[in-house]
């Protein structure tokens, strides 16, 4: 991670541009490998919670079990429309893994918990994922974990 400007002359390493270009595809490249293993990893989970659990589903229902109770928090956090969350709710609902209750500081207004079956699950699902993800982290030094992370921050902002 840089502690750099935006606005700071590069280095002279990145002014190839051929080569600065082919790391950036490269980097691209494997994003999307990536990307493609985590959807994979929440297909796992998500049969893992339910076999007829869809990954969004998954996904809405560890934004629930996180605290996310509205779905406006749930859309905010997942980037997603309100109908594909509504239609989530209803089959996470339907499956006995959520329940929608009268909000305590809002009577007017309704909070989405996860049922303690659901979280039962969800801890299972996530447990599986970590140990699986811990065992390639591991074979890692500490120092490159740690510029690993730095480097993904770094990405994320």
């Amino acid at each position: 991670m840089s502690d750099a400007p935006d606005d700071a002359p590069l280095p002279d390493d990145t002014l190839d541009g051929a080569a600065l270009d082919d790391a950036v595809h490269r980097v691209e490249r494997e994003l999307g490998r990536l990307f493609a293993r985590i959807r994979v990893g929440w297909r796992d989970a998500a049969a893992t919670v339910h076999p007829e659990l869809q990954p969004l589903g998954y996904q809405v229902l560890v934004s629930i079990v996180n605290g996310h109770g509205s779905a406006g928090e749930i859309i905010d956090r997942l980037q997603t429309d309100k109908s594909a969350v509504s239609r989530q709710v209803s089959r996470l609902t339907e499956l006995g893994l959520v329940e929608s209750i009268r909000d305590a500081d809002d009577r007017r207004a309704r909070r989405l918990v996860a049922t303690p079956l659901a979280v039962d699950r969800v801890t299972a699902a996530r447990a599986a994922y970590e140990s699986r993800l811990a065992e390639r982290l591991r074979r890692w030094s500490a120092e490159d974990l740690d510029h690993f992370a730095d480097l993904l921050d770094d990405l994320a902002n």
